[in-house]
């Protein structure tokens, strides 16, 4: 299941997090960012119990990816404990190339 965090709840729901949170960093009108959205809740469903998947709407929530150095959208930061250990820009294309992306950090 996707969830969704903001500026606001970030530290709690991610940085505050133990295991493996994945967070995609998206907007509305950004057309790689939907076409990823079916893939991730593919991954979601697969991955359930192992790893948490949050989405952040960037125009919504300024702060976070300013804050990790986010230039381009879709990405994806893979955080491990409350820290950044993995990113991916762009849209994989394959739900199988993004549950290999994520999987590896379960």
């Amino acid at each position: 299941m996707l969830n969704n965090t903001t500026d606001a709840t970030f530290q709690t729901d991610v940085k505050d997090a133990s295991g493996t949170v994945v967070v995609d960093l998206w907007a509305e009108w950004c057309g790689p960012c939907k076409a990823m959205t079916p893939l991730l809740e593919a991954v979601a469903t697969d991955l359930e119990g192992k790893v948490s998947i949050y989405k952040l709407d960037i125009q919504a929530n300024p702060s976070t990816p300013g804050a990790y150095g986010v230039t381009s959208i879709p990405t994806i930061l893979v955080f491990k404990d409350g820290e950044v250990i993995d990113r991916m820009v762009g849209n994989p294309g394959s739900k199988g190339k993004l549950k290999d992306f994520i999987g590896k950090h379960v």
